[in-house]
């Protein structure tokens, strides 16, 4: 098991692992053709954002991806597994990945908006939710999540 920087020619196995990975959830399939566009990773993203990629015995099954929003604060812009893979440890190890990453550089703050089931998955991490964002589902809140950190 690895993790690698991730390759713009990632974007489709990326964006495969992000659909694959919200249908977990039991959405509803006309809700997940709805989110089809939001759920895809473009090759652009790639280049542009700090995307690394789990390899475990040469598949790629899992990647996160975060942004500076600004020199104190970056957000967790992704993180996902594919279903076979998530409850074995893989979503842990890819967050110590992604909080290592986090401490070197000048961030004080890690944001994120959780889907409501990964929640607690985050609450473990020390993350606590400071808002709820309303989204198109009736009676979905998105839970908005902030951890601070220390730079290394």
């Amino acid at each position: 098991m690895k993790i690698a920087k991730a390759f713009p020619s990632d974007h489709r196995i990326l964006s495969d692992i992000t659909f694959k990975g919200k249908t977990y959830w039991n959405y509803d399939a006309a809700q997940m053709q709805n989110w089809k566009p939001e759920l895809t990773i473009a090759s652009e993203y790639i280049e542009a954002h700090e995307t690394y990629k789990l390899i475990v015995e040469e598949e790629i099954v899992g990647y996160y991806s975060f942004v500076e929003t600004d020199k104190n604060t970056i957000k967790l812009d992704n993180l996902f597994l594919l279903p076979k893979c998530i409850g074995l440890g893989y979503g842990k190890f890819l967050m110590n990945d992604f909080l290592k990453r986090a401490t070197k550089t000048s961030a004080t703050k890690i944001i994120l908006d959780a889907d409501p089931n990964a929640e607690n998955f985050y609450k473990t991490f020390g993350f606590q939710t400071y808002n709820k964002l309303e989204t198109s589902i009736k009676g979905r809140f998105l839970p908005q999540m902030e951890l601070d950190i220390m730079p290394s």
